[in-house]
C-alpha cells in the first residue's frame, strides 16, 4: 500500500479524522475569518448578492472538504472565478448561472472519473502566469466603481466596463474613496501589527463603523438575511435549448474551477509534510461541491489557494477543517447578518485591490525577463488575451504558444559530421576515409526536425557509405521516417549506401514496422559505429577509443 492511500485512509477512518481536531479547529476558525470578507467581496466582483458568497462558502467548503482529494483544501468564491462571472451574470441572469454550475460541475466530476486530473500538471509555468496576472488586472480594475463609489450598470467585457469607469469619473464619491483608501491602510498596517486576526476584516470593521458613526452618503452591500442557505428548485434546468445555450459558459467554468482548484492543491502538499493529494478525486469533490450549491443560491466555487495555506499554517490538517470553515461561517452568519448591511461597497472593493496586487506573480515577471524571452512572450501574450478576450481564450491561446514553442525547441535537432580523426585510426588509407562519412544524430525525429534532418544530409558530401549514429535518438514519429526514407531513396540514387549505427529499440520496431528496415536491410544495422566500419573495411585498425 502506498503512503497516499495510508495517509488517505487514516484521514477518513473517525480516529484519524478527529485525531488533529485541535489544529483543525484552529484552521477551521482562522479560514473562515479569513474568509467572511473575501466571499462577501467576491459575490460583489461576481455582480450577484453578497449572501451568494456566504451561501457559496459553507456549502461548497464543507461538500469539497468531505469529498475532495485534498485533505487541508479551503473552498469557496475565488477572484479567478469571479472574473468570469460577472461577464455571465451581466449576460445571462442569476439563474441561468445556477444553471450553467450545475453543468460545470458535471463536467469536473466526468473529467475526475476520466483520471485526466493530472494534465494540470502539462500547463507550462508562463501560462499559469499569465493568465493569473490577467485575472489580478481585471479583479484591480473592475473594483474602481466600488472604489471611487460609481454606481454603473455592470458591463459583460473588461475593456467596455474600464472605459465606462473613465468616463464618468467626474460623479467620484469622495466620502467612498476616503473609505476604500482607509480599508487598505488598515489591511497593510494592521498585518505588522497582529497577524493572528486578518487585516481583511479589520479593515472592513474599521471602514464600517466610520461609515455609520459619520453618517457617509456611499452605497453599501445592503441586507443579508439572518439565516442559512436553504435548498431550492432552479427553473429550466430541465430545457434542453437552454443547456444548449450554457454549454459554453460551463465549460468556462469548469475549466477554470478545475485548473484553479488543482494548482490551489498543489500548493497545499508543497506546505504539509507527507500528504498529497489526489488530484482525480479533488475534480470530483469540486464538481460534486458545484453541482450542489446552485441548489441553495450560491455560485461556482474553486479551491482557494489564500484560504488553504491560512488553514494549514493555522494546523489544518485533515477534512475535518473545511468543515469547521463552513460551519463558522453559517454561525457567523446566524449571529451577524443584520450588521453586514452597514458594510460599504467601497470596503470590499479596497480589500480585492490589495488581494489582486498581492494576486500578481511579481516574482515570475522577473524570473522570465532574467532568464527566457520567448518563455516572458507565451506569459504576456497569455496576460493580453485574458485582459482583452476572456480566460479559457487566454489558456487556450497560451498552450497553443507553449506548444509551438516547444516544438521549435525540439526541432533544433543535433546532426553534425564526426571527424575523421576522432572515427579513423592512424593509418587507415586516405581513399578509406574520403569514402565513408560518420554523421552523429541527436534528438527526437519528429515532425519539428524532419526537414532539418532532410537539408542536413543533403548538404553531405558525395560519399560511398554514409553511417548514422542514432544512439540518442529516443523517438521518431511518421513525419520523421517519411523524411528518412526520402534520404535513403535520396541516397540509393546517387551510389550511397545508408547504414545505422546504435539505434534505440523504440525506433527500430518503428522502422521494422514500416518495412524501412526491411529495404534498407537489417545487415545494415550494427551495434556500435566501430562495428559498422568493420563490415565495411574488415582490415580497418581498431580506433584507439572505442566508437560506441
Amino acid at each position: 500500500m502506498t503512503q497516499t492511500n495510508t495517509a488517505e485512509r487514516e484521514h477518513l477512518s473517525p480516529h484519524g479524522l478527529f485525531s488533529h481536531w485541535r489544529g483543525d479547529l484552529a484552521g477551521g476558525l482562522t479560514a473562515a475569518v479569513v474568509a467572511l470578507p473575501l466571499a462577501l467581496a467576491f459575490a460583489v466582483a461576481s455582480g450577484v448578492e453578497p449572501q451568494a458568497g456566504l451561501y457559496t462558502a459553507i456549502v461548497a467548503g464543507i461538500v469539497a472538504a468531505v469529498f475532495g482529494g485534498s485533505p487541508v483544501q479551503i473552498t469557496g468564491p475565488t477572484g479567478a472565478m469571479a472574473v468570469v462571472l460577472v461577464g455571465i451574470v451581466a449576460k445571462y441572469g442569476i439563474e441561468k448561472v445556477w444553471i450553467a454550475g450545475v453543468m460545470a460541475g458535471i463536467i469536473q466530476v466526468a473529467l475526475g472519473i476520466a483520471k485526466l486530473g493530472r494534465m494540470v500538471k502539462f500547463i507550462p509555468y508562463p501560462v499559469t502566469a499569465g493568465f493569473t496576472n490577467g485575472i489580478a488586472v481585471i479583479i484591480f480594475c473592475g473594483q474602481l466603481n466600488n472604489f471611487f463609489g460609481l454606481q454603473l450598470p455592470r458591463q459583460e467585457h473588461f475593456l467596455p466596463a474600464f472605459w465606462e469607469t473613465i468616463i464618468h469619473l467626474e460623479g467620484i464619491n469622495w466620502a467612498a474613496a476616503g473609505l476604500a483608501v482607509l480599508t487598505i491602510a488598515t489591511k497593510l498596517l494592521w498585518n505588522r501589527i497582529n497577524q493572528s486576526i486578518p487585516g481583511s476584516l479589520v479593515g472592513l470593521v474599521v471602514a464600517t463603523l466610520v461609515a455609520s458613526f459619520c453618517h457617509l452618503d456611499v452605497p453599501t452591500i445592503g441586507m443579508i438575511p439572518q439565516s442559512l442557505p436553504m435548498p431550492h428548485f432552479i427553473p429550466h434546468w430541465d430545457n434542453f435549448g437552454l443547456i444548449r445555450e450554457l454549454i459554453n459558459p460551463a465549460i468556462a467554468l469548469a475549466a477554470l474551477g478545475s485548473i484553479e482548484s488543482l494548482l490551489s492543491a498543489v500548493v497545499a502538499d508543497s506546505l504539509t509534510v507527507s500528504d498529497r493529494h489526489n488530484s482525480d478525486r479533488e475534480l470530483i469533490g469540486q464538481g460534486l461541491a458545484n453541482i450542489v450549491v446552485p441548489f441553495f443560491g450560491g455560485i461556482p466555487a474553486t479551491g482557494a489557494i489564500a484560504r488553504t495555506a491560512v488553514n494549514v499554517r493555522s494546523g489544518g490538517k485533515t477534512r475535518l477543517s473545511g468543515v469547521i470553515h463552513g460551519l463558522a461561517l453559517g454561525a457567523i452568519v446566524l449571529a451577524l447578518a443584520p450588521l453586514a448591511s452597514q458594510v460599504p461597497l467601497a470596503a470590499l472593493a479596497g480589500i480585492l485591490m490589495v488581494t489582486s496586487v498581492r494576486m500578481m506573480e511579481w516574482k515570475a515577471i522577473g524570473f522570465l525577463v532574467h532568464t527566457n524571452y520567448a518563455d516572458f512572450s507565451v506569459m504576456m501574450l497569455t496576460w493580453l488575451v485574458t485582459v482583452c478576450f476572456d480566460l479559457v481564450l487566454a489558456v487556450e491561446v497560451g498552450l497553443i504558444a507553449a506548444g509551438i514553442l516547444f516544438i521549435k525547441r525540439m526541432s533544433e535537432l543535433s546532426l553534425v559530421k564526426m571527424p575523421e580523426e576522432s572515427v579513423f585510426p592512424p593509418g587507415v588509407p586516405l581513399e578509406f576515409s574520403k569514402q565513408i562519412a560518420v554523421y552523429r544524430l541527436d534528438g527526437p525525429m519528429f515532425f519539428g526536425a524532419a526537414a532539418q534532418f532532410v537539408s542536413f544530409l543533403r548538404d553531405a558530401p558525395d560519399v560511398k557509405y554514409l553511417i548514422l549514429r542514432m544512439r540518442y535518438v529516443p523517438i521518431m514519429d511518421t513525419t520523421g521516417l517519411v523524411a528518412l526514407e526520402e534520404i535513403y531513396r535520396d541516397l540509393k540514387r546517387h551510389g550511397c549506401q545508408l547504414i545505422f549505427s546504435a539505434l534505440r529499440p523504440e525506433v527500430e520496431r518503428l522502422l521494422e514496422r514500416s518495412g524501412l528496415l526491411a529495404e534498407i536491410g537489417r545487415d545494415n544495422c550494427f551495434e556500435s559505429t566501430e562495428k559498422a566500419l568493420h563490415a565495411i573495411v574488415p582490415s580497418i585498425p581498431t580506433p584507439l577509443i572505442p566508437i560506441p
